[in-house]
């Protein structure tokens, strides 16, 4: 679980972040979404503690993130897993050597405990043994993701944050990714954060939807929710889409 108490965030004489307070459950996929420039990036970068907050509390479980050393945040950074939104997958790389990764930087695992570890994250991930030892320019946009994802849970985190990670896919792989985010954080019980623009993953996997509106929280509540809300900001954000439109006035 992470909660945010009253987190203010300014940038010069710029407010960005206005007394966010919100719950982002463990074993739930938690989506933040909200227009350009409405502070939903400031947020996670906030909450990962790139940004420092001017005012408020960040909670890991019982830790205070706040009111912790750099030596503790360094640690704690070991429990999080980062999907960022191009993949950032290392070129020069295998898919197998991208996994690792993260296992030659923070661990002391014998290589036979790399490999296998290695393996059950593709696998978990659907990556054939076959692609292995692809490099990321000769495998799809959509399996670049999934080794993204699979780099990501490596390390076994208990908190997972995802920056757009359907950015540049079809529509057709991005519910391939929502559906494998979502089975992977109810499997290990993972904190999942996700800041998207997708309103397909919205409906499709919002367990939890957090609307910011000009630095401030708008409306919160579930996919299920959320095409029935009388909030006229996320009304305005949600129904500039058409269909989104159209499935609404076929439910009244």
């Amino acid at each position: 679980m992470i909660e945010v108490k009253n987190v203010y965030k300014s940038f010069e004489e710029t407010a960005v972040l206005k007394n966010i307070s919100t719950r982002f459950e463990k074993g739930k996929t938690n989506l933040i979404i909200g227009k350009s420039g409405s502070g939903k990036t400031v947020l996670l970068k906030s909450i990962l503690g790139l940004y420092e907050i001017d005012q408020g509390e960040i909670w890991y479980d019982d830790t205070n993130l706040v009111e912790m050393t750099q030596k503790d945040r360094k640690k704690m950074r070991r429990e999080i897993g980062m999907v960022f939104q191009g993949g950032a997958l290392f070129d020069s790389l295998s898919v197998e050597e991208n996994v690792r990764f993260p296992l030659d930087m923070f661990t002391k695992m014998s290589g036979k405990e790399k490999q296998n570890r290695v393996a059950f994250c593709l696998d978990h991930v659907n990556i054939e043994p076959q692609a292995f030892r692809l490099f990321p320019s000769e495998i799809s946009g959509g399996m670049q993701k999934r080794v993204a994802i699979a780099r990501a849970i490596a390390l076994n985190p208990k908190y997972l944050f995802c920056d757009e990670p359907n950015s540049g896919l079809d529509p057709e792989t991005s519910t391939v990714i929502d559906q494998l985010i979502q089975s992977l954080t109810r499997e290990f019980q993972m904190t999942t954060l996700i800041n998207t623009h997708d309103m397909n993953s919205v409906i499709e996997i919002g367990e939890s939807v957090l609307f910011i509106s000009k630095g401030e929280v708008g409306w919160q509540g579930t996919n299920k929710e959320i095409l029935n809300t009388e909030n006229e900001q996320l009304n305005d954000f949600i129904f500039a889409n058409k269909l989104y439109a159209q499935m609404r006035n076929e439910q009244k």
